[in-house]
């Protein structure tokens, strides 16, 4: 059958699919704020840079050798990534019945229709929001960290990499330059869609550059050799002090990390057409391509290590600079890694787009303290720029932590990957706790029979992850190497509780019954006049009034 004819507001398939969308949207009590410039390919391409899967296995080599070494790194990853399948298409599932910015908040509200519901809507939008804020600001971090440590690959004695004003200076740079690229993109409302598919083509062809530079390298120079298969596929290392057990467990921090944050597209679905049909694609293939390009990556990585130590000890601090040196030589690795950062930027400028969409998406839905004033969408640069400089201040601010707590710092990049997998699985369990059947209708993806298994697995993948994401790096660790991600979470939480009693019981997702009348109401207009298509532009253009209204 023609999907579009089980479309709930769609009685003609004459109607135009941008008129559906705006009437989809309106039907959870928004007008169409902003255009749907993405195509699934450009989509596709954002959210294949913004979970980075390969560049980021590679930044974060030395924790995926010390956690159970090859054995973690390949094996582990072929575990996350059947689980994070599980939580993609979850996702996707829900995403193709409610397509909205907000996303999982929303879902869990829209599922669980009570007070109860609402705050713990409230919560998953907090967490969630603070985990995409936290994610930006480590991939700041990490282009700070390598683009001082391109300066180390000539100069080994060189102190300006640890000094931390120079570290806050270069990443308040890359904070401003991405936000600045951010707004003025969309003044051209193709431009961030080609900004996209350009960083996307980059990134793929990079990672192509990489693997065969390092294998011919590798393979052509005399004094190198390749590191033996019972290495790379079958090699054990546990450094941490922990039993192998809890080791394995830690180690799939490293593929877990890569394979985080699929849910951009979810916040930018308001700028995609046909988003119950295009989104869960677009979120199920970032994930399978993700995946797959970072287990080559990391296959060539573990054959092409000449000296594991050395790489788990880097002088550096960066294992991946010291493995791309060793392999290739100080000056093309320079240009490698040159070409690595300029890529990294552009990843950050698509990260921080979709963070800036939910940051957007929770003021309007009366989340955030001042929401109406965060809310508004420029409309000479056609973007939330007052939701995005938010968020660029914020990001910002976080970096004034090099200055003088670092243990802090990197405490708060962790908790990104906590805060989202947290966000992941609250509806999924919501779903779950109400019963699939309360899924609203209208989605273009369904799971089906296999519908609850895979729910079931999401939901446990996310809450066993997530206990040992909390684990230090030892069982003893000094003051210096606790993980102190589960304090800033706690503070976090802390934070969103006070701004509910503050301002968020008042506000927050009020609108909600106006929403469900303007549905409705929608249903029966075009219910009374389903072949007149100038009348469905009409009821759309009337619910866009009054959703400003509301």
């Amino acid at each position: 059958m023609d999907p579009e004819l089980n479309h709930p507001l769609d009685p003609t398939k004459s109607v135009d699919q941008s008129v559906l969308d705006a009437r989809d949207l309106a039907g959870m009590g928004h007008d169409q704020a902003l255009s749907r410039k993405f195509d699934i390919w450009s989509m596709l391409a954002l959210a294949f840079c913004v979970l980075g899967t390969w560049s980021t296995f590679a930044q974060d080599l030395d924790s995926g050798l010390t956690n159970g070494g090859p054995v973690s790194i390949l094996w582990g990853l072929c575990l996350v990534t059947f689980c994070n399948i599980c939580v993609a298409v979850s996702l996707g599932e829900l995403c193709s019945s409610m397509p909205t910015a907000l996303g999982q908040a929303y879902w869990v509200y829209r599922l669980w229709d009570t007070p109860t519901g609402r705050f713990a809507s409230y919560m998953c939008a907090w967490i969630n929001t603070f985990g995409w804020w936290t994610l930006t600001a480590s991939q700041i971090a990490f282009m700070t960290n390598f683009m001082l440590g391109m300066k180390l690959m000539f100069d080994n004695s060189w102190q300006g990499a640890s000094l931390g004003w120079v570290q806050f200076l270069v990443y308040l740079g890359i904070t401003v330059l991405i936000t600045i690229v951010n707004l003025i993109s969309c003044r051209k409302e193709k431009v961030l869609p080609y900004f996209n598919n350009f960083v996307g083509v980059w990134f793929a062809g990079l990672f192509v550059v990489f693997s065969l530079a390092l294998l011919i390298a590798v393979g052509t120079k005399p004094n190198l050799s390749y590191q033996p298969a019972s290495f790379v596929f079958g090699s054990w290392i546990n450094q941490t002090g922990w039993s192998d057990g809890v080791t394995w467990f830690i180690g799939l921090v490293q593929a877990a990390y890569g394979l985080t944050a699929f849910d951009s597209v979810i916040h930018m679905v308001e700028e995609i057409p046909a988003p119950r049909r295009n989104a869960p694609k677009v979120i199920y293939l970032a994930v399978s391509f993700g995946a797959l390009s970072g287990f080559i990556f990391m296959l060539v990585c573990l054959f092409c290590i000449q000296d594991v130590n050395a790489i788990i000890n880097s002088v550096t601090g960066l294992p991946f600079i010291d493995l791309v040196q060793d392999a290739i030589g100080t000056n093309g690795g320079v240009a490698l890694i040159a070409l690595f950062e300029f890529n990294g930027l552009g990843q950050a400028v698509s990260i921080m787009t979709t963070s800036s969409r939910l940051t957007w998406g929770f003021a309007r839905d009366g989340g955030l303290p001042f929401s109406k004033y965060f809310s508004h969408v420029d409309q000479t640069w056609k973007v939330p720029a007052r939701a995005l400089w938010l968020q660029g201040f914020l990001i910002g601010i976080i970096g004034v932590l090099y200055l003088f707590a670092n243990t802090v710092l990197s405490a708060i990049l962790s908790v990104s990957t906590i805060a989202l997998t947290i966000s992941y699985g609250m509806p999924i369990l919501a779903l779950l706790i109400v019963g699939r059947d309360k899924l609203p209708p209208g989605g273009e993806f369904r799971l089906g029979r296999i519908g609850p298994l895979v729910n079931w697995i999401s939901v446990i993948y996310c809450s066993i992850t997530t206990v040992f994401f909390f684990f230090p790096g030892s069982p003893n660790p000094a003051p210096g190497d606790m993980n102190y991600a589960i304090a800033v979470f706690g503070v976090m939480l802390v934070i969103a509780v006070g701004f509910w009693f503050i301002k968020g019981h008042k506000e927050y997702l009020m609108t909600e019954e106006s929403a469900r009348r303007i549905m409705e109401a929608q249903r029966l207009e075009v219910d009374a006049e389903p072949e007149d298509e100038s009348s469905h532009v009409g009821v759309v253009q009337r619910v866009g009034d009054d959703g400003k209204k509301t």
